[in-house]
This record gives C-alpha cells, structure tokens and sequence, in this order.
C-alpha cells in the first residue's frame, strides 16, 4: 500500500537509509540526515499542496521511500528507495508531478543502481549525463595564475561580470542566470558562501564558488570562458578555493565534473582526489 509519510515511519526509513548507504548498488538521491528528529523535520517540514513523500507500506514494515522536490518548472525525485523492486512509488510520483503541471522530472540513481535505473527507463526516463563526485583531504593545492591575470574574493558580487562569466562558460545547469541582483547579492553574502573572480586584464574570465559546511566545503560550481582555457586558470581558481576551504577548517573539500569534462576528472585524480560517487541524471518530459 502506497500512503503519504507519516511520523511513526521516521525509525523504518532511517533503516532504509543506512541499508541503502551499505552498497552504491542501492543508492539514489535521498534525506542526508541520520537522526530520527532531524529527519523528522526535513521529510515532515517540506511545503506544498498535497502529499509531497510516500512510503511503501508492507504490512509490518515500509518497504519503499519517494518524495517530490520542486526545482523552478521541473520537479526532482528523492528516491525511490527500495528494497525491492516495485513502480507502485514512482507511478504515484509521476501522476502527482503532472497533476502540479511540472514539465520535467528528474532522477538521480546511482550508476551502479542497475534496478532502479532500469525501472526509470521502463517508465520512459532517458538518461542526460552523468556526473563525478570527489573529494580530498586538507592539502596544498596551491598554484600561481598565469601572467595577466589576478583572481580575487568577490565582496561584494559584481552581478554582471557572474552572469557573463557564467553564461559563457555553462553548457548544462543554467540556474543562477535567472536570479535577480539582489538574490545573487543575498547568497555570496553569506558568511559560509565564497565566490573568486579571475580576471584577464579587466575582463571576468573564470570563476569559483565556495561553501562551508561545518568541517566540509564543496566547490558548488567552476568555470573558465573558453577562450581562456588551457591557461591554467582553472587550476589555480581551485587552488585557491581549496586553501580557503582548509584555512578555515574544512578536513574534507569535494569537487565533481560531468561526463563530457574529461580535463577536469584528469586534474582531479592527478591531484590526489578520491572517487566517491557516480550518478546519473534522468529526466522524463512530462509535457
């Protein structure tokens, strides 16, 4: 049986949770916390009109977890998360999905989650790309930027040199370019949220972007135009963010890069990065 989440289902979907965390066989997007409170309040405390997170209800124990995010006009699933296969989940999710008029689902299954990828492409999911998940510990990544050019800490944000840097250089995740200047402003104005500029002369050629998580930083997003790569802007933007990130405690720095960006997955193992995870990005066209 299909039915909304309910509080009682904290203890058996956190079972579910550590069970999937045990094989990246099982594993798929889903809540980050391990605490029963916690994810209490990130399952229970989501908004929106209607049931947002089902489970699947075998009797004696839930069997299966999926929850609908909005993502501007698309919805992203968390999960679904099973122990075993059955499309009950995802058929109430892509009902739902249309119900609400989104235009695209996405997914995000690990690639070695063999049975859910196929039961996504069964449902008429297609495959976009895939994207690499690293990360290392405190070291010296240092390196100077070539001749001419100077990488600086962006306070505040230029909101027109971002949104040229970032509109040539982005090919796939094209989000920020429909934030307006004072929700660009808001967000590298945060105090765990670091943004480097590099430019060649006065022009903005690349940029980094850097966020803080108690002991762990990501770089959530770099990028060089490509008229200036092969210089090694990149290498040093990264450097930077990374001294940044361990200056100020960070004991682990993850990165990622998509399937096409083979230079980056090369620099980064180069550099001593460990592999962590390999996820595929599904989307199916509702519309």
């Amino acid at each position: 049986m299909i039915r909304p989440v309910a509080r009682k289902d904290m203890p058996q979907i956190l079972e579910l949770l550590r069970w999937m965390d045990e094989d990246p066989s099982r594993r798929v997007l889903a809540p980050e916390a391990r605490q029963e409170e916690v994810l209490s309040w990130e399952i229970l405390g989501m908004s929106g009109d209607g049931d947002t997170a089902w489970v699947l209800d075998g009797g004696d124990k839930v069997q299966g977890y999926l929850a609908l995010h909005p993502l501007d006009d698309e919805m992203a699933l968390e999960g679904p998360l099973l122990l075993k296969p059955d499309d009950g989940l995802l058929k109430a999710a892509i009902a739902e999905a249309k119900r609400r008029g989104c235009r695209t689902l996405l997914a995000f299954p690990d690639e070695a989650n063999k049975p859910l990828r196929a039961m996504l492409e069964a449902a008429g999911f297609a495959p976009q790309h895939t994207t690499y998940f690293y990360s290392i510990g405190p070291t010296n990544l240092s390196y100077p930027p070539p001749k001419g050019v100077k990488i600086v800490l962006a306070e505040p944000v230029n909101p027109e040199h971002y949104r040229e840097v970032y509109r040539k250089c982005e090919d796939g995740w094209s989000q920020r370019l429909g934030w307006e200047d004072d929700e660009l402003e808001a967000y590298f104005a945060d105090p765990d949220v670091s943004l480097f500029m590099a430019y060649e002369g006065d022009k903005p050629v690349g940029i980094v972007e850097l966020e803080m998580d108690e002991d762990e930083a990501e770089i959530a997003y770099i990028g060089t135009i490509p008229e200036a790569r092969g210089k090694g802007i990149g290498r040093a933007m990264l450097g930077l963010a990374a001294s940044e990130a361990f200056k100020h405690g960070a004991k682990l720095l993850r990165v990622r890069a998509h399937d096409h960006e083979k230079a980056a997955q090369e620099l980064y193992r180069s550099l001593g990065f460990t592999l962590e995870e390999v996820v595929v990005t599904y989307a199916l066209d509702l519309e």
